[in-house]
């Protein structure tokens, strides 16, 4: 049953309006802009949650949320028959036309509930090889498709066995997180011990759900990362493009910066998308927006994990910028039985540099933010914290705390904009 409505509306009510229901959302500003997009589309939304408050700091919460069109209600939403149930107590007062998620911890259970309630999605079966990393690996290694070796271990004294076989470093990861939660190089034996140790210590993730047991241990890729953009639209696959990405020093792989379309030459990032195309097929993705991860290495592209989703943070704002397109709008699209609109009307460049700590500490002054505003080509600076906060060490995407976004003529100058405005922002951290 549903337990209780928050929000602007204050419970639930019939509307003539055509609805579409979204379950929970990425922690980030751009993560619960669905609404919005979703009202493009002529469409009222409700909000799935079981915890609206770990929302309510983000920048634009209350420009989403304060909307008449947005209901926000709680559910469990961990469980599938829970969020079946209150669709279908919805939709006795309203006309729901589909379900959605961007957050990766509720995409099976999603794909699950719209195959359930007669809506469009992914197969459940996709989502779920997708959402694990381990089964991903599994499915790429029968189709052949090129990724590291692997291998799931169940102590500590198995990861290093498995690490030694592989050689050092090598990547310790748990299998059903995101945003690069704990994930980290182990260079020695002692360190993938301990990697292991705080990883198989953690009996739950992020949103509450239970961890696979152990963690993933994997052979170490050495090389540049891009994310491939494609949408899957009646089985095939579209590819929008390749984002070069920036990762932090390691032993983390946090994301501090992407720039689209990439700087690659055409056969590099034709030999990435190719890769990326392969994964997708090895684990039957045949519906929407898919954003997939793939490292260029002295041998070759290797698989790093698939995203059955839009990708997150703002690499959509940047694909639509460079291409002309509106791809939040066509990722809703087709969860309520539209045809996406993926017709590219531009080629220009867009990149983006994240606000980051290389410590923890409390902030004592910002400097230069309306320099960085001010400066060419820059089109948004989102700082999410201020002067008496705290911020923590950059060891995942989770200690991203703000960025810069350009756009240009060409992908190169966005990128030498957008490091020039991110280095008028300076920072006095205790």
């Amino acid at each position: 049953m549903i337990a209780s409505a928050v929000g602007r509306a204050g419970r639930l009510e019939r509307r003539d309006t055509p609805t579409l229901v979204v379950v929970e959302a990425q922690l980030t500003p751009e993560g619960i802009l669905w609404p919005v997009v979703a009202a493009e589309l002529g469409l009222a939304t409700v909000f799935l949650t079981n915890d609206l408050q770990r929302y309510e700091k983000l920048p634009r919460y209350a420009d989403v949320f304060d909307r008449d069109d947005v209901l926000a209600m709680t559910a469990d939403t961990n469980s599938r028959s829970a969020v079946v149930e209150t669709v279908r107590s919805i939709s006795e007062f309203r006309d729901v036309r589909g379900i959605y998620t961007q957050c990766d911890y509720n995409l099976p259970l999603v794909a699950e509930a719209a195959g359930e309630l007669g809506l469009p999605g992914l197969s459940p079966h996709a989502a779920a090889l997708a959402r694990n990393k381990l089964l991903t690996r599994e499915a790429c290694r029968d189709a052949g498709v090129p990724a590291p070796d692997f291998m799931q271990v169940i102590s500590a004294e198995q990861a290093v066995a498995f690490a030694e076989k592989v050689g050092f470093p090598c990547v310790v990861k748990p299998m059903t997180e995101s945003a690069s939660t704990d994930v980290a190089l182990g260079r020695d034996p002692g360190e993938v011990a301990r990697l292991f140790e705080r990883i198989a210590a953690q009996r739950q993730d992020r949103r509450g759900q239970a961890r696979p047991s152990g963690a993933l241990v994997e052979e170490y890729c050495p090389g540049y990362e891009v994310s491939v953009e494609t949408f899957t639209v009646d089985g095939h696959i579209t590819v929008l493009g390749v984002v070069d990405k920036s990762v932090s020093a390691h032993p983390y792989f946090a994301e501090i910066g992407q720039v689209f379309p990439s700087l690659l030459p055409d056969r590099v990032t034709a030999e990435l998308a190719g890769t990326a195309v392969a994964g997708l097929r090895a684990i039957g993705h045949h519906f929407g927006a898919a954003h997939t991860e793939v490292r260029m290495t002295g041998n070759g592209p290797r698989l790093i994990e698939i995203n059955a989703r839009l990708a997150g943070e703002d690499i959509p704002e940047l694909v639509d910028a460079a291409l002309g397109l509106a791809t939040r709008r066509q990722a809703l699209a087709m969860h309520v039985g539209q045809k996406p609109d993926l017709t590219i009307s531009e080629r220009r460049g867009a990149a983006t540099r994240k606000i980051t700590f290389p410590v923890a500490g409390t902030i004592r002054r910002v400097d230069g933010l309306d320099a960085a505003r001010s400066a060419p080509g820059v089109v948004e600076v989102v700082l999410m914290v201020g002067e008496g906060d705290s911020v923590a060490a950059l060891v995942s995407n989770h200690e991203l705390y703000g960025q810069v976004r350009t756009e240009a003529s060409s992908a190169g100058e966005a990128l030498r904009l957008a490091e020039a405005a991110f280095n008028q922002i300076s920072f006095l951290v205790d």
